[in-house]
Parts: structure tokens; sequence; C-alpha cells
């Protein structure tokens, strides 16, 4: 087949922000991901974030050094009471997330939350229930449905140049040092609950909830973390055709060179290819890159249409923009609490499918 140059076509990938840009964000949390990400990404779209608080003030002071934040508060209840902060943007480890939701909720306050939702689905539903008998929008920052690579690949999907979608699948290589995140090594299941949920999620937001999942994982000799580190996930949607497929593996004995992030999503019309560009050269990244071929234009050309940004921190711009445009236009976002709790069943099949051999039915998940 030919592959045609770099073109340009409108593939509407790039996240959108409100027309208010005005509204106030007050962020919990001042880690890592919250300096290399969330504030990146917010100055990027020219959103305004009023304060932040960390439980470790001198984090919280660094942020708003350098990013110019107006308030580090003391307390998590001073922020909350800041009349000009609408939205909470929480990037705390989500044990701590219930708690937070339900006091952000009861002062009026629409919500952010982190990924995973709940560290179970009873903690999800409770976040769920506090912010429908608030009246306040709460969503989820599942950014990689954002990701340039990801929300191209929606657009060719939603234009019909795939025909009918057969096959999805996401593959990955890579050596993550967890040890980094000295919380996240302690735990059962670190991959499935901090990395693979991304790709649960994007497949979803592409493809809709799968029927059920059935998922296994391993170790690698001498692993810093308690839980398994390598994952493969079948996910069997209805009927005959669509079937998707995860591949993680985060013990890849070679250099960044090898490394390798990739996608591929499959129709009766065509197929996308493609890079998850974040992952390589990490933590510094590139850009995602795309290819397609679709019978609708040609079956012996491939399109290698150039995309501009990544994963991180640009994909973050588009979880904060939805929510804020659902805000201005009176809808709910299209990673709400509600619709991430069944990227939660799938996650939460997952591993019962893991710990018990067997194919496990979402509905299983309550």
């Amino acid at each position: 087949m030919e592959i045609k140059p770099s073109v340009k076509l409108d593939l509407d990938y790039k996240p959108k922000v409100p027309k208010n840009k005005h509204v106030g964000i007050g962020i919990v949390g001042a880690g890592a991901i919250v300096q290399a990400c969330h504030l990146p990404a917010y100055r990027m779209g020219k959103l305004r974030v009023v304060g932040i608080y960390d439980i470790d003030r001198s984090q919280a002071e660094k942020a708003a050094k350098e990013f110019k934040l107006d308030h580090v508060f003391s307390t998590l209840a001073e922020l909350l009471d800041h009349p000009e902060i609408a939205i909470v943007d929480i990037a705390v480890p989500s044990k701590f997330q219930p708690e937070i939701v339900e006091r952000a909720a009861a002062k009026g306050k629409h919500v952010l939350c982190q990924k995973p939702l709940g560290e179970t689905y009873a903690d999800a539903l409770r976040i769920v229930k506090a912010c429908e008998a608030a009246g306040v929008k709460g969503a989820v920052n599942q950014q990689l449905r954002w990701a340039p690579g990801i929300r191209a690949s929606r657009t060719i999907m939603q234009r019909g140049w795939l025909g009918e979608i057969t096959q999805a699948s996401i593959q990955v290589n890579v050596n993550t040092d967890w040890a980094q995140w000295p919380w996240i090594t302690l735990i059962d299941h670190p991959e499935l609950m901090y990395h693979s949920i991304h790709y649960i999620d994007a497949i979803r937001s592409l493809l809709g909830t799968p029927e059920y999942v059935y998922a296994d994982s391993a170790q690698f000799p001498g692993q810093v973390c308690k839980g398994d580190m390598r994952t493969l996930i079948h996910l069997k949607f209805p009927g005959n055709a669509l079937r998707g497929f995860i591949q993680d593996n985060h013990n890849h004995i070679a250099g960044q060179e090898d490394w390798s992030a990739t996608y591929r999503f499959e129709g009766t019309k065509g197929i996308i290819k493609g890079t998850n560009g974040a992952l390589y050269n990490y933590p510094v990244g590139r850009e995602d890159t795309l290819s397609f071929f679709s019978k609708e234009f040609d079956p012996e050309i491939w399109f290698n249409p150039q995309l501009e940004g990544r994963w991180f921190p640009d994909a973050f711009l588009g979880t904060m923009g939805e929510l804020m445009i659902a805000l201005e236009e009176g809808c709910e976002p299209e990673h709400s609490v509600q619709d991430n709790l069944f990227t939660l069943q799938t996650l939460f099949a997952a591993i019962r499918s893991i710990e018990e051999n067997r194919p496990v039915w979402l509905t299983e998940i309550q």
C-alpha cells in the first residue's frame, strides 16, 4: 500500500474549553501529577485556578509560586469555603476521595475526581450518590480519552470511515519505576487500578461497555510491588463481531529505544494504528502518531495525519474543559461519575477474573 505523506485532516481531536474561562477552580493535592500535568494544562487553556491545598504546605506553596496562584489554603475547609471556587479538582489517592467529594458537594461545589473513582465499587457509588444528592456535577479525570490519538480515532469512527468496528487492541511494553509512589507498591492490583484503567476507559469511550471480561496477570522476578505488574485483558462486547484486548507490561528489560505503546482499531471498512507518544522517551514523551486507511477513500492508501500534543499534559485540559462546558451548557459531561461506574465495573470484573480465573460479567459487580 502507498503511504500518503503527512496530511492535515480536520479530525477534531484537540481538547475544548468553555466560553467562560473565569470559573474558579480549587485544587486539592499538589503532588507531581498536579505540577506536571494539571496546572500546565489549565495554563495552556487559560483557565482560572483560584488556589491550592495540600497537607504538605510546602508542596502547595511551590506549585502556587510556579503557576502564580493567588491562594495557598491552610485547610480543606478553607478551600471549600472560598466563594470564587466553583469546581474542586481532587488529586489525592482514591482512598481519601469519598470524604472529600461529600464535603465539596455539601458546599455546592462541582468536582473533578481522581481515578480510580473508588478503591471499591461501594466507594464509587458513595461518590455518585453524594453528587446526585447535592445536585452538583461530578466527573472523573480519565484523560486518555482526550489524548490526540484516541480522540482522533473517535472522530474517524464516528464519521463511519472504519465501518462496523470489529476489534480494538492496546499494547504497552515499558519499564515503570513504581518505587516513586511507595503507597502504590503496597496494594494488590496496582497496574490495573492505576494504569490499565486508562486503557479500559479509553476503549469504553470508543466502543461502549463490554459484557464480560477475562483477565490474567503476572509478576516479574524481583519486582518492587506487592501486586502483579503484567496484565492481559480480553473484553467481550455484545454481538459476535466486536472484541477488545489490552496487554500491559511494566517490566520491559530493554532500554527506552525498545519501549512501545501502540493502539490498533479495526473495522469492516478500515484500520487505524498508532502510538501513544507520552510513553516514549518517558517522562519527556513525544507527539502521538496515527495512520489509517478506509475503503471510503482508497484502500491502497494509508493516511498519516499530523497530530499535535500528547496524553500529558494536553489531555488534562480535556477532562476539565469538558466538565466546564457541561456546567456552561447545562448537560452531563461525557466522563461523569455516573458513566465512570461502567469503567469501574469493567476494572473490578477484570480483578475478579484474575482472582477466580474465569470470565466475569459486568452485571456481577454491584
